[in-house]
């Protein structure tokens, strides 16, 4: 396990809270010290869940250390199965109360209701993993029946992966029932999302099953289909092409004809009609978890015309799968869960438009450039009120103007800036869309990422502010490279046509 100020995911123990906080009649036993308390906030306070977690802590202090910490468990799973009467009860422990060697298992031998012991390393694992690992348990301890005969009625199948704290996969859902229906395929459950153990005991009774978060099902679904010979969808239908090609495999799989399905997609036309001189090829990064990266990849390129600089994942159990999408757009893959390292790849690639997480968010806000966010980890502002899908048609719609928006938003602010001495424009104004604040009248707002104290005279600042925002970067530090090379202290408009001249060349 790393510290450090930012993390992509969280210890494992999360992510077993995450599918806790997902299902119904599931409770979470946690041997954990006090204070480890701060992940109920990720759900009350990030994803404004309207209650906390079936959580509960032993929260041994320091002074419990010399005392039985295992008898402080005991009645901690004792007292939650009294309280809270779950359907199953999950035992495990957080980083710390791992190294206390408690035995969850052992604990709670006795009680009058299914326990599932969970053993998440977390010095080796992290979220993702720890939430694949709880689901999995959970599916092989009830996931049950056979499909049902299939004549008289429709196909079904089961839709797997969203959780608790997913980035839109509330929406997700009702995007991808509604396609479904639409298609004529039943959905038969939905988990681990609003499931119960019940309902995953209704598993087996599906035709196949659909996989949209991998990160989280796919493990269970690979079981699913060693166990009840359960087909799965692998396609993740985000973007109009992945969309398709979602129907058609859940087509396939349902002996159904892919009916024209499409509707409400405004994407293709939009793209095709926003001027090419404004998108098309520009250049874009992209970072997150390995299915919204991998799927951001394909729409940006083959559906936006966007020109692909960058890819990359903190999911280092799916590098595999990323290095080979980033091969196939002749570009490296980045495989780091350092937000350091994906700064720094940000800087050296200069790209116009950033896809990323919220910590690509505020990288991009010291850094100057637009940016959108696709993936987890994310902030309450990702979690909306309003309907807000990523999958699906719908889904499109919704990607589009996520990204677009802020590249249009730079070109506004750069007439702003070409126009900022007229009459009708104030000095003051300032790209809203990158949180930079006004400033009063008379003083220009200050350039981020300065690579050092060179002095621009008043004249070559000024045709410096008329450059297009998108490059404006890229000139100044090119031309202060090339002041510092032959020695100029002050940067005047003549050695900015000369670097704009030898940078040309």
């Amino acid at each position: 396990m790393k510290l450090t100020l930012w993390t992509y995911e969280g210890p494992p123990h999360v992510g077993a809270m995450r599918i806790a906080s997902a299902m119904t009649g599931v409770h979470y036993v946690l041997h954990a010290p006090q204070g480890d308390t701060y992940a109920d906030l990720l759900f009350t306070m990030i994803e404004r869940r309207d209650r906390r977690p079936p959580v509960t802590y032993t929260t041994f202090q320091a002074r419990d250390l010399g005392g039985d910490t295992a008898e402080l468990f005991k009645t901690a799973a004792r007292e939650a199965v009294e309280r809270f009467r779950p359907e199953v009860l999950l035992v495990g422990a957080s980083c710390t109360g791992e190294l206390i060697q408690d035995n969850p298992e052992g604990l709670t031998r006795g009680l009058d209701v299914p326990v599932i012991a969970l053993d998440l390393p977390s010095y080796q694992r992290k979220e993702n993993w720890g939430a694949s690992e709880t689901f999995y348990q959970l599916v092989r301890r009830f996931a049950a029946g056979q499909p049902l005969p299939r004549e008289g009625r429709q196909p079904c199948c089961n839709l797997l992966g969203p959780t608790a704290l997913g980035f839109r996969h509330r929406d997700d859902v009702r995007e991808i029932e509604s396609l479904l229906g639409r298609l004529g395929v039943a959905v038969n459950v939905v988990a681990p999302l609003s499931a119960s153990p019940a309902d995953l005991a209704r598993l087996g009774e599906a035709d196949f099953n659909v996989v949209l978060y991998p990160e989280i099902a796919d493990t269970a679904a690979g079981w699913l289909e060693r166990q009840f010979g359960q087909k799965r969808v692998k396609t993740v239908p985000i973007g109009v092409g992945a969309t398709r090609d979602f129907v058609a495999e859940v087509a396939a799989l349902a002996g159904l004809s892919a009916a024209d399905c499409e509707r409400n997609s405004n994407l293709p036309w939009y793209s095709r009609s926003v001027d090419a001189n404004y998108l098309t090829g520009k250049k874009v990064f992209i970072f997150g978890d390995a299915t919204h990266a991998i799927a951001a990849a394909r729409v940006a390129v083959d559906e936006l015309g966007f020109a692909l600089v960058g890819l990359g994942t903190y999911s280092r159990e799916y590098a595999r799968d990323v290095r080979q999408a980033a091969a196939s757009y002749g570009v490296e893959a980045l495989i780091s869960d350092d937000y350091l390292d994906v700064e720094a790849q940000i800087a050296a690639t200069e790209p116009e438009l950033v896809l990323g997480t919220q910590m690509e968010r505020h990288i991009c806000k010291r850094l100057g450039i637009p940016c959108a966010v696709i993936s987890s980890p994310v902030h309450v502002q990702d979690f909306p009120a309003r309907y807000s899908p990523q999958m699906g048609f719908e889904g499109a719609n919704v990607l589009f103007d996520t990204w677009v928006h802020p590249l249009m938003m730079g070109l506004e602010e750069h007439l702003l800036a070409m126009f900022r001495e007229d009459s009708e424009f104030g000095e003051g104004a300032a790209p809203s869309h990158l949180g930079v604040t006004s400033v009063p009248a008379g003083e220009a707002v200050a350039e981020v990422a300065v690579l050092d104290a060179t002095t621009w005279l008043p004249e070559a600042d000024q045709a410096l502010k008329k450059i297009p925002i998108f490059v404006r970067g890229k000139a100044r530090r090119n031309t202060e490279v090339f002041a510092r090379e032959r020695g100029v202290a002050s940067i005047s408009l003549q050695t900015l046509y000369d670097a704009r001249a030898h940078y040309a060349r």
